[in-house]
């Protein structure tokens, strides 16, 4: 692996869209330096790298989101400025966003075509556009309706509406960030064929993701940037996952997740026969102190929703009791009161306020801590301290906009302001999703800290080895219900898997 292995040539065709000696500056702080990186006709180009190492920066200047401080772009071979990403698109550079780009009181179909609606004569052609919607829904196996409004249809659902924009514009250049993120490993592979087929057909694709194994298995080429430099470009065929790890990162990352408790505590909440209109039917488990108790399952098998009906974030029914005393919990401030806490799986709409600053974010959930009659902001600043050293979040500058922190930073934050709240029960909603390897690590070492304090947890993730890596006892959702429980030697990706199917019940394990 060669450092200046940077440019590759491939022989079978020129570069469509190419960054030269670029950099990039917010205020006094540079973030990419002098940065080289090309996309080729039919060839899926990986960009990896930490949360904070300039992916999400390079993609912005590609698609003329944001300008470059220094350096050039290059198109067909000529020099170009994208002043907006409409610019960008009108050349047939397209880019995929991770964090969702739609108006969620409108249509499917009117996303899809937002902007570029079709017409008959003055009037909108409302048929044309639904038949295509369709149809770009039933290339990616999605069974939506194109009439279904976004505000009412699934997190993953919601990632196909975005790839089927993209799609419907015909582009020559793709960029996909983190395209899967919100995906099982079954809708993944279902993109995946789509990423074949527009490679077949000429397209050049940028593809960013934290899942190493998809890169190895969908990229032809891999760059490499920390920090905002570049670290090496090499034919995905010659790479490992460990040799992009530790290129990524560093460092090696053997030791992915720590060791696991094998001791537990008294139980410490029971819930029983707990419904969630819609979601999910007659569920029941139990959670120990000192716990990491898994919940595993296929999307849309009601594992988020019963965690909202838990804490009162969803209507629901059924029988809880915390400590052995029974508890009524109306809503999410009953349950915090309780000592139970819920970060959300969407950190972005749900969980944090992107337009203000670290300290307003950090001290919401526990603002009585800091006011009498007014905040006392010295207090805030003191816990933003203290945050930033326990959690290891990185930022530009102190004052930053929580909208402009990284990924992994923003969901370091949400964890600070969670336990902020000092619960007893922490309920983690995908915790390292669209999260580097890196920061994955911090993470998983934060659980398992926290259940070392006796603090329980539980945490619920759509990543197979996480869960298996994290957790002392899984619970495995299908279709609304409780398909079983393992532990053990059991908790493995075969049991769970077929468990998740309906392949096997629950046997001796049957919650």
């Amino acid at each position: 692996m060669q450092a200046n292995a940077q440019m590759v040539t491939q022989g079978e065709s020129a570069p469509v869209l190419e960054l030269r000696n670029v950099s990039r500056f917010f205020g006094p702080v540079q973030v990419l330096f002098d940065l080289n990186f090309d996309l080729r006709p039919g060839e899926v180009h990986a960009l990896i790298g930490e949360n904070g190492a300039g992916k999400s920066t390079t993609m912005k200047i590609m698609t003329g989101y944001i300008g470059a401080s220094e350096g050039e772009i290059i198109l067909d071979g000529k020099p170009v400025v994208f002043h907006s990403a409409e610019d960008a698109e009108n050349e047939g550079v397209e880019l995929i966003h991770q964090e969702f780009n739609l108006a969620e009181q409108l249509t499917v179909e009117e996303n899809v075509f937002l902007g570029r609606e079709l017409k008959k004569g003055f009037l909108l052609d409302q048929k044309t556009m639904r038949d295509r919607t369709r149809d770009l829904l039933a290339q990616l196996e999605t069974n939506v309706s194109p009439r279904a409004r976004i505000s009412e249809i699934s997190v993953p659902e919601m990632q196909m509406v975005e790839i089927s924009k993209a799609l419907s514009r015909n582009a020559r250049v793709l960029i996909m960030d983190e395209p899967t993120a919100a995906l099982t490993s079954a809708e993944a592979e279902v993109l995946f064929k789509q990423v074949d087929r527009l490679r077949a057909e000429g397209v050049a694709i940028l593809y960013t993701s934290h899942k190493l194994e998809e890169v190895k298995r969908i990229a032809d080429r891999v760059t490499v940037l920390r920090d905002g430099r570049h670290v090496l470009t090499a034919p995905a065929s010659d790479l490992s996952e460990e040799d992009m790890a530790t290129a990524m990162v560093g460092r090696e990352m053997s030791n992915l997740f720590p060791p696991k408790r094998t001791e537990a505590g008294d139980v410490v909440l029971e819930v029983a026969n707990m419904a969630v209109p819609r979601y999910v039917e007659n569920a029941s488990f139990t959670l120990r102190r000192g716990e990491i108790l898994g919940i595993a399952g296929l999307i849309g098998s009601g594992r988020t929703e019963l965690m909202e009906g838990l804490v009162g974030a969803r209507a629901a029914t059924g029988t809880v009791t915390l400590n052995g005393e029974p508890l009524r919990i109306r809503n999410v401030d009953d349950a915090r009161k309780a000592g139970i806490v819920y970060l959300t799986e969407d950190r972005k709409a749900r969980g944090l306020l992107l337009n203000q600053g670290m300290r307003q974010n950090l001290t919401l959930l526990a603002l009585s801590q800091f006011s009498n009659v007014l905040i006392d902001g010295k207090a805030e600043e003191a816990a933003l301290d203290k945050a930033i050293t326990e959690f290891d979040i990185r930022a530009p500058y102190r004052d930053v906009k929580v909208g402009n922190l990284s990924g992994g930073n923003q969901q370091k934050l949400l964890l600070a302001k969670t336990m902020l709240a000092d619960p007893d029960i922490v309920i983690i909603d995908e915790p390292t999703r669209g999260i580097d390897i890196g920061t994955k690590q911090q993470i998983y070492e934060f659980i398992h800290r926290l259940a070392g304090e006796g603090k329980s947890i539980i945490v619920i993730s759509s990543e197979m080895a996480e869960v298996i890596g994290l957790a002392n006892r899984v619970m495995v959702m299908r279709l609304g219900r409780v398909a079983g429980e393992v532990s053990g030697e059991d908790v493995n990706e075969d049991t769970i898997v077929k468990l998740a199917m309906g392949i096997t019940s629950g046997t001796n394990n049957e919650v």
